[in-house]
């Protein structure tokens, strides 16, 4: 007789330092990429119009954070992103990609320089695994060169939205204003020394991002002083339902949707960070330069306004008039803010140069839309 096989346990859930706060504040939780995380806490709606009109929080602790030191480090940086690293100062951000051969995308990032021989990759926490390994392959032999994942040391709180800045300067004596946009400084945030004060964030506002130590009495105490600090404001904890609404009507691309490793960076409309004409070559350079040369992708992203009610899923099919197959949408939802439904969708180039109307198939409906320029939504300079 066989002994009847079992099944191995699925894997426990990652935990943020901020898990049991989450539960109490009846946050409905969803599996994210392995994290247990919140989707959203009041509803999706109220807490995107909260980051729009007033402030929004957000615990983003579990991105990765990959470490660069050592005198070769600026070296093995610029040769597996498509920015150019040595053109940032000391306290300065950029965003940039790390790239295959082919030039599409292994992961998008944001580099910070901490010091000369010293940088900071802020990675997505769904590929900070296969990120690691695949950094660790390309330069982990180097010499004069030692990477670390410090990803479990960290605590990301983002604070987003037109009063980010206001909420944020209580708990602080470092003058806000000073820094600029993807810039950053150490102070005292809330009674925590050394916290990393970035002003970057994913939602189209103004913003903060600070990485605190990830003890849960540290990070409970700094997501709790926000809260107070922005009660005048309204602030809303907010979760990965109103993250996602708010980088889509902001234009900006998530891996896995926009960007994957079969979408190279021109489709993806994200050249204007790729810098071809650096000083050291770079990973992906060679395909990408081919590309250019012969004229540009054979399809790009463009916007698209659904012209009825219907929602573009992600996944459905974008036709044209005679209902051939000619796209497929990246990403899709209703925009709150903007009170009309958007998406994402690959086309071929022809068609995105022509501006021309396209069709969704949502489920047994062909749906028009319109394509529109992105972002779809822009925050007004002060």
């Amino acid at each position: 007789m066989s002994t009847p096989s079992v099944s191995p346990a699925a894997p426990a859930l990652k935990q943020t330092a901020l898990n049991a706060t989450y539960r109490a504040l009846k946050a409905k939780m969803v599996d994210f990429g392995g994290w247990d995380m919140p989707v959203e806490y009041s509803g999706l709606t109220a807490e995107h119009l909260a980051v729009r009109t007033a402030v929004g929080l957000f615990d983003v602790s579990h991105m990765g954070e990959i470490q660069f030191r050592g005198p070769n480090s600026l070296a093995a940086v610029q040769q597996i992103t498509m920015n150019d690293a040595s053109r940032l100062q000391v306290g300065q951000a950029q965003y940039s990609a790390l790239l295959t051969q082919e030039g599409t995308f292994v992961d998008d990032i944001l580099v910070h320089k901490l010091g000369d021989n010293d940088y900071l990759l802020v990675v997505n926490a769904g590929t900070k695994d296969k990120d690691y390994a695949w950094i660790r392959k390309l330069v982990g032999a180097q010499p004069g060169i030692h990477i670390s994942d410090y990803s479990p040391h960290y605590s990301q709180l983002a604070i987003q939205g037109p009063r980010a800045a206001e909420t944020l300067q209580k708990l602080t004596t470092v003058d806000l204003s000073t820094i600029k946009n993807y810039w950053f400084t150490f102070g005292k945030v809330a009674g925590v020394y050394n916290t990393l004060i970035a002003r970057t964030g994913y939602s189209g506002e103004d913003g903060f991002e600070l990485y605190i130590p990830s003890d849960i009495a540290t990070t409970e105490k700094v997501w709790n002083a926000i809260l107070d600090a922005g009660a005048e404001f309204g602030i809303l904890p907010c979760g990965l339902g109103a993250r996602n609404t708010l980088r889509l009507e902001a234009g900006m691309p998530l891996y896995g949707h926009e960007i994957t490793d079969e979408t190279n960076v021109f489709e993806a409309g994200l050249d204007r960070w790729l810098k071809l004409d650096k000083p050291s070559d770079f990973l992906g350079r060679a395909a990408l330069q081919a590309i250019k040369d012969a004229g540009g992708p054979a399809r790009k992203l463009v916007g698209l306004e659904m012209t009825d009610r219907r929602i573009a899923r992600d996944g459905y099919p974008v036709l044209n008039e005679a209902e051939e197959e000619i796209g497929i949408i990246t990403s899709g939802s209703p925009a709150p803010y903007l009170k009309t439904n958007i998406a994402y969708a690959y086309v071929p180039t022809a068609v995105a140069q022509s501006k021309e109307d396209v069709f969704v198939q949502v489920r047994a409906n062909k749906v028009r839309a319109k394509q529109v320029p992105t972002p779809f939504y822009k925050r007004a300079k002060k």
